[in-house]
């Protein structure tokens, strides 16, 4: 015969531990998302491409001008991804934060999306047209430097700086675990180009998270 058992706080004021569908009590932080003995967490580091997949050209230098152009990580047919943080590189001899690498501020951006096959799109960011544009999107992480070169890293491609903003969702958006792309749907994360990029020297975007 079983014992049903409680868990309360020691002060009295009526709280009780509960124990969710995957075994773990809401008290505990886990550094992973909920799982049995058998699942295991792996690390997930893809670029994102031209057709979503590992394989495809992660050179975003491209002319969305006429035709706005995806790069895209897209979820996978057996396991799900939750990715947890963005890196981005823009690099363009003489870049600085006004400017998107050393060209003029674009005019109708590069734009950041979340896309489920049951809830749509959810914007993340658009108009996108500068490189503070993605640094203050980023929170300002990483920071470094000073006066006119805050942000800025040298001799990335050759002499030519850059900027690295990282975006951690956890931190700014307080999704623990980041976003999460379901196994077997058309769930996916991707960067839309609006304007010719084409003459910056280095553009990509890298996705960092866990498989599971």
């Amino acid at each position: 015969m079983s014992i049903k058992s409680l868990i309360q706080d020691g002060l009295g004021r009526g709280n009780i531990a509960k124990v969710d569908e995957d075994g773990a009590i809401a008290v505990v932080m886990h550094p992973h998302p909920p799982k049995d003995d058998i699942d295991a967490a792996f690390p997930f580091r893809q670029y994102f491409t031209d057709d979503g997949t590992a394989t495809g050209s992660n050179d975003m230098r491209v002319n969305g001008s006429a035709t706005p152009i995806d790069f895209t990580v897209q979820a996978d047919p057996e396991i799900n991804i939750y990715i947890k943080s963005v890196s981005v590189v823009i690099v363009d001899a003489g870049a600085s934060l006004s400017e998107f690498g050393n060209l003029a501020a674009l005019t109708n951006g590069v734009e950041f999306y979340w896309e489920t096959q049951d809830q749509g799109i959810v914007t993340i960011a658009d108009e996108l047209q500068t490189n503070f544009d993605f640094v203050r999107l980023a929170i300002g992480e990483p920071s470094f430097g000073d006066g006119a070169t805050a942000f800025t890293a040298s001799n990335i491609s050759g002499q030519s700086e850059g900027f690295l903003p990282v975006l951690d969702f956890q931190k700014i958006f307080g999704l623990q675990y980041g976003i999460k792309l379901r196994k077997g749907t058309k769930d996916r994360l991707f960067f839309r180009i609006n304007d010719n990029i084409t003459g910056i020297d280095e553009f990509n975007v890298i996705a960092y998270g866990i498989k599971f």
